[in-house]
């Protein structure tokens, strides 16, 4: 049985691929179009090469998609390779120079003498659908986010008393009136009614800090005028973002009860709905993927790495490579828990104790809470406080 390997330096408009056989030779080197019959065709001639072929690929979505999509349909293994690990390995092979050929020729060399690797799998249809649609929400969240800080700006540019005293992601607040004039021309009392109206929370309390401060301020500033209009609408671009937000809510909460995992998941104190789905996105929530909780801990950013040489040893630091989205969900996860289970604060008051501070507290609980995730996983059980007791035979 003849082995070989095909490496694919993958691209939008064109990938390179480079085979070689268990000495390392060159069986074949081609570039080729992203799209369909291309790719086809050389999967049929890399297939004539050998008798078994192990791809690899530096990319696991975006451009190279439609041709792990190929591979997998037609039951091939494929591992895939981080391009970071690709531009660290080629610094160990002969040139200085840099070209997707070589590139290729990297990624199927590496994936000829490396056993830890991550094999692509087909995924499942509903852990794609959340993937695609977090990944929406946190752009929308972001976008949201930088909309409130550029409002924030502008407010406190001609009126820094109410930018104070506005919770600037509430509904509706700036929509209508922006400068200390305005607001003390309508007074408290038809300011709440106004506020009310628009169903903005506490609006008594708003109205009467709005007043107070516009009563602060008789000096009206240059570029006032201009200033409150754009303060109006990116008030309106917020209140569009909360509610794409909203609607985002709604559709990965639906898609989320689809999958076979969503009580197990939602059991956990702290992983909700969002949070959960988020898990999902870039887990999968196979745990056989991951062998065992040390690499899905290690995955999800954790778990410290050892920095020891030569005397130095115990020398534990933060890791560098991690799946960012994945740590935030573990430790948001883990932050929320405290208030919600008393098992997390008893262990999170332990840490503080032992001199830990808050946020080596927070992730050593989001650690702890990644054994006990993976093992609910792996037996199809929801969490609960007490483990249940083996039965005496």
């Amino acid at each position: 049985m003849v082995a070989i390997w095909a490496g694919i330096d993958a691209g939008k408009a064109h990938h390179h691929c480079v085979v070689i056989d268990e000495s390392g030779r060159r069986l074949l080197s081609r570039r080729v179009a992203n799209d369909e019959p291309e790719l086809l065709e050389l999967l049929t001639d890399v297939l004539a090469l050998g008798d078994e072929v192990t791809w690899g690929i530096d990319l696991a979505d975006g451009g190279a998609a439609l041709a792990i999509g190929i591979l997998l349909n037609h039951d091939q293994l494929v591992n895939y390779i981080s391009g970071r690990a690709i531009h660290r390995a080629s610094e160990s092979y002969r040139g200085e120079g840099k070209t997707d050929a070589k590139d290729a020729a990297v990624i199927a060399d590496q994936v000829r003498i490396r056993r830890d690797l991550h094999p692509l799998r087909p995924s499942d249809e509903t852990v794609i659908d959340l993937k695609i649609l977090t990944g929406r929400r946190i752009d929308l969240v972001a976008d949201r986010t930088r909309t409130v800080n550029r409002l924030r700006a502008q407010l406190t540019g001609i009126f820094p008393g109410l930018e104070r005293a506005l919770d600037l992601t509430n509904k509706g607040p700036l929509t209508g009136y922006q400068t200390p004039a305005a607001v003390r021309r309508l007074g408290a009392r038809r300011l709440e009614t106004w506020l009310r109206n628009r169903k903005v929370l506490r609006a008594d309390q708003l109205a009467t800090t709005a007043v107070e401060a516009a009563e602060r301020q008789h000096t009206s500033l240059p570029g006032e005028t201009l200033t409150a209009q754009m303060v109006h609408t990116l008030a309106k671009e917020v209140m569009t973002l909360n509610e794409q937000v909203a609607e985002l809510d709604k559709l990965i909460e639906a898609r989320f009860r689809d999958h076979r995992h969503f009580d197990v998941i939602t059991s956990m104190p702290g992983l909700g709905i969002i949070l959960g789905a988020e898990f999902l996105a870039p887990t999968g929530g196979d745990m056989s993927v991951f062998g065992t909780p040390d690499r899905l801990a290690g995955f999800g950013g954790v778990a410290p790495v050892p920095r020891d040489s030569g005397k130095i040893s115990g020398n534990l630091q933060r890791p560098q490579r991690y799946n960012r989205r994945l740590q935030r969900v573990l430790y948001t996860s883990a932050l929320f828990s405290i208030r919600r289970s008393d098992e997390s604060r008893r262990f999170y008051d332990r840490k503080r104790a032992e001199g830990k501070r808050h946020t080596q507290a927070v992730l050593a609980l989001a650690r702890r809470r990644v054994n006990v995730l993976w093992a609910l996983l792996r037996d199809g059980r929801c969490y609960e406080p007490e483990p249940p007791t083996a039965l005496a035979a």
